[in-house]
């Protein structure tokens, strides 16, 4: 077999969930927008909603109307 097996036992890995460099990202790590950071539409679409959202709860005497998806 080729290769190296590397064997970790539970506790270890749950210990490491809790580290601090489990919590940031690698320093060269490419920006690739929707994979290692948020789609440049996604974005917009997220500034869309939010701002809908506050124009909606400007006007409480409206009835919330449905969206289509």
């Amino acid at each position: 077999l080729a290769g190296t097996h590397i064997i970790c036992d539970r506790k270890f890995l749950l210990e490491c969930k809790n580290s601090p460099a489990a919590r940031t990202p690698p320093c060269c790590l490419p920006q690739t927008p929707g994979v290692t950071s948020l789609a440049q539409s996604s974005l917009v679409k997220l500034e869309e909603l939010k701002e809908r959202n506050e124009s909606e709860e400007a006007m409480p005497g409206e009835q919330p109307r449905a969206t289509a998806p």
